[in-house]
């Protein structure tokens, strides 16, 4: 019964411009290069498209919104119904006086990049966040002493049934790096808040960032950025690293001997021992520390082909 269902709203999805394809996988799509497949992933040719799209999708039918995959975990069983993927048609960056508006889909790097062109000061912290603004805004993303919070005027966003919403910073309810956004809302851009500020203390500034992050951060790996959050006055790498996981490994996954904090592919780990890994670090920091470590990074989807959903 649920696979006829499955197969009937795979025959009734609505028309559109931009790109749906049944069966998709995911992989690609994010940074540890695991999981398995989306019955249907959709990338929208623009913001008409996704509304006419959703007005029409079937209440019943699941959807999920992925941005680049930068802190994401997709489970080797897939993900059920819709995935929703923003593309290069929700990437622009405008900046009028000193407010810098970008689409969700638009590089953190790209727009702290930006701003810094224009002389704004405020966002140089994002060119050390992985990931889109669509994901920085739903999550409350920061890096080196600032977040997201500090500089959100407003948003545009799209529900789940394709009527069109402006959101105030209070509508996220932002906490640490948490906001009230679930699916149910589809960021499509947001304005951001900066000051006048040097063009060359700015590139300092980033630059300085950027070599942080390179010495100190595993760059260049399949991995999902910070695997788990700071509990309160904590560092999660510390943590990890007193309860002796520096290095761990499960099949071909990896905490990292860089960053603790960080999990790594080698390229032939699954998903499943990416999440097994993680779970055992969390284990293991719970009997030494006390301390029970919250995931950062998102997983998604099913453990297997018919299996237990997330």
């Amino acid at each position: 019964m649920a696979e006829q269902k499955k197969l009937s709203f795979l025959d009734s999805l609505p028309h559109v411009r931009g790109r749906l394809v049944k069966k998709a996988p995911l992989a690609r799509l994010s940074w540890f290069r695991t999981g398995g497949e989306a019955d249907v992933l959709f990338e929208p040719a623009d913001e008409a498209d996704l509304v006419a799209f959703l007005r029409h999708l079937p209440g019943d039918v699941p959807l999920t919104v992925i941005g680049v995959g930068s802190n994401l975990l997709v489970r080797d069983g897939g993900v059920d119904g819709v995935v929703l993927r923003l593309g290069r048609a929700f990437a622009n960056i405008v900046i009028r006086g000193d407010v810098v508006k970008a689409g969700a889909a638009a590089m953190d790097v790209h727009v702290a990049k930006a701003a810094a062109r224009a002389g704004l000061t405020g966002l140089e912290f994002l060119v050390g966040v992985p990931g889109t603004i669509g994901g920085a805004l739903r999550m409350n993303a920061g890096a080196y002493g600032a977040e997201v919070k500090d500089a959100l005027l407003h948003a545009h966003a799209v529900d789940r049934y394709g009527h069109v919403h402006e959101l105030r910073p209070e509508d996220f309810d932002y906490r640490y790096r948490e906001s009230a956004i679930t699916d149910a809302m589809i960021i499509l851009s947001g304005s951001l808040q900066g000051r006048a500020g040097n063009v060359d203390d700015i590139n300092a500034e980033m630059a300085r960032i950027m070599s942080e992050r390179q010495e100190s951060q595993p760059i260049g790996t399949r991995t999902g950025g910070s695997t788990f959050k700071n509990p309160d006055g904590m560092k999660a790498w510390e943590l990890i690293d007193k309860a002796g996981c520096r290095g761990l490994r499960v099949g071909g996954a990896q905490v990292s001997e860089k960053h603790c904090n960080f999990l790594i592919n080698h390229g032939d780990a699954s998903a499943e021992d990416i999440e097994t890994l993680g779970e055992m670090v969390r284990k293991r920091v719970k009997e030494e520390t006390g301390v029970e470590l919250e995931w950062e990074i998102r997983i998604l989807g099913n453990h297997n082909a018919g299996g237990q959903k997330a």
